[in-house]
């Protein structure tokens, strides 16, 4: 029994590496997309490693475009592509790292087979505010001078976006584990939807619902777990995670999560040390 860990990384080669070394008990195959504004050379270490593969077709990834999405669909494509059968694809960035054993979160996915686990929130009923981010243009992946100007105007003179499928929506966070039956009924519904992509590239964040509202209408809805086992602290109003620090460490390890986000080995790379101790890990 197999699982994948798709990483879709921008930041520390070192950090990503360890990342892989702390989870590679022979029960997870590594699949990493590398951020096409870096170097693939600087990730050179994990080159040999042989249950390492690197997504061949990467991505500019712009911060809230649909460029995240992209970059996560182009990881199922290549895992569905390897031909090996795997019961999860777990997606996580290279700024997550494990806060349980290896051999612990094998277990808790071998137990857990058939289900979904994906966080959401319906917009009309628990999150009205994300409605903008569907209901309005934006152009997150534009980058010329101008572009925020020219989306305001836009908003003044176009009316309400429709979303393109007669479906509820639903979102919360970006990071999932899910059957590999699930991710590849993703990936399908957005290729055979071009309508339903273009809208996309012009929503706002839309990695933390495009997921959600496509399983939630769709015959997994029964398997799904309201929760990803994600440690996350997001500061009051803020819309990014507060970097977690050694300060964090008891919260994190009383938390029933496998995965904590999100974490900088350049900031404080004490608080690694201790989970791996916690977790009886030499690295």
């Amino acid at each position: 029994m197999r699982f994948a860990i798709l990483i879709i990384t921008y930041t520390s080669p070192k950090q990503t590496k360890r990342l892989v070394d702390v989870l590679n008990n022979g029960s997870f195959d590594f699949y990493i997309h590398v951020d096409k504004k870096l170097d693939m050379d600087t990730h050179k270490e994990l080159f040999d490693v042989p249950n390492v593969y690197f997504i061949e077709d990467r991505v500019d990834i712009k911060w809230a475009g649909f460029s995240t999405v992209e970059a996560a669909l182009n990881g199922v494509r290549q895992i569905t592509a390897s031909n090996i059968k795997y019961e999860f694809i777990n997606l996580i960035t290279g700024q997550d790292y494990p806060i349980k054993s290896a051999e612990s979160i094998s277990k808790f996915l071998k137990d857990n087979i058939g289900k979904e686990f994906i966080l959401y929130k319906d917009f009309e009923t628990e999150w009205s505010e994300a409605n903008e981010r569907v209901n309005r243009y934006h152009f997150t992946e534009m980058t010329f001078k101008g572009h925020t100007r020219l989306e305001k105007i836009v908003n003044m003179f176009m009316g309400k976006r429709k979303f393109p499928l007669d479906i509820r929506l639903y979102g919360k966070e970006t990071f999932w584990t899910l059957s590999m039956q699930c991710a590849q009924y993703v990936v399908n519904v957005i290729d055979t939807n071009p309508q339903l992509k273009r809208f996309l590239k012009y929503t706002w964040g839309s990695d933390e619902f495009i997921f959600q509202t496509i399983i939630m209408a769709s015959p997994f809805k029964d398997n799904v777990v309201n929760k990803n086992y994600r440690y996350i602290d997001w500061p009051p109003g803020e819309s990014r995670p507060k970097v977690l620090l050694t300060e964090d460490f008891d919260n994190m390890m009383a938390s029933d999560s496998i995965f904590a986000r999100k974490l900088d080995i350049n900031k404080d790379e004490h608080i690694f040390d201790m989970l791996d101790k916690a977790n009886n890990v030499l690295i």
